[in-house]
């Protein structure tokens, strides 16, 4: 049984140029990329908050404010933890058929590599992800919102917001919201995803959710990789892409 709708993936594939010259970059909101009665069970299975790392005030490069948030990373020792329907969802995310929905997406060549890594982020109440582009190894990110709207409200916030720089602020710079102009924005209820690619004005982040304490916003992102000479070296140590180990 599939997880991913592949009428909706297909839809997203022939509007794939209308994607590419999307201003001030690549992106798109998505609905209904996940089959409905998967996306329901995905959301009422999500892995325990135990399971994460706290990355609450953590330091960012650039004088950047911390992203706030528990994180999990999917790595082979975490599979046998999740849910059937996580470990079916996952399969199909490494396969090829969805490897080959990034290269139609950004235009690659038919064998142009794609390496992916794949976390959760739970944000509580007061986090926000402050406006950055991404590094230079990752080619785009692919952002499953998974609350609900019996748990979340929009009001909340949590939309992931694209932003353009127009050229004012390099990219391992730190500018505010209000440096930025606001382009678009994500939609977060309702079996949506986020899809974007990464270049040098691919600026975005999260302004502060304000919920009720104990809530947190719920994603699921896959990021695409170059193969980069990072991501060479890191896979030598037994790390991901990311820098995490393979084995941990």
């Amino acid at each position: 049984m599939y997880c991913i709708d592949q009428h909706v993936l297909q839809d997203c594939v022939d509007a794939c140029l209308d994607f590419q010259t999307t201003k001030p970059y690549p992106w798109r909101n998505i609905q209904g990329f996940l089959r409905p009665e998967i996306f329901h069970q995905l959301a009422a299975e999500l892995p325990d908050p135990s399971l994460f790392e706290n990355h609450i005030g953590k330091s960012r490069a650039h004088g950047q404010k911390s992203h706030d948030r528990l994180a999990l990373q999917v790595r082979p020792s975490l599979l046998p933890k999740l849910s059937p329907h996580w470990q079916q969802f996952i399969k199909e995310l490494y396969s090829p058929a969805y490897r080959n929905f990034w290269r139609q997406m950004l235009g690659l060549g038919p064998h142009s590599p794609v390496i992916f890594t794949m976390h959760w982020h739970y944000a509580p109440a007061g986090a926000s992800v402050s406006p950055h582009t991404d590094a230079r190894r990752k080619i785009g990110s692919h952002i499953f919102y998974f609350n609900t709207p019996e748990e979340w409200d929009e009001s909340w916030g949590g939309q992931t917001l694209v932003l353009d720089a127009q050229g004012r602020w390099p990219r391992h710079s730190a500018p505010n919201f209000d440096d930025l102009q606001e382009a678009g924005a994500s939609q977060v209820l309702g079996n949506r995803s986020f899809l974007f690619a990464q270049n040098s004005a691919s600026w975005h982040g999260v302004r502060a959710l304000t919920c009720p304490p104990g809530v947190y916003r719920k994603v699921f992102i896959v990021v695409a990789n170059r193969l980069s000479g990072q991501v060479i070296w890191r896979r030598l140590r037994g790390k991901d892409a990311d820098g995490y180990r393979l084995a941990g």
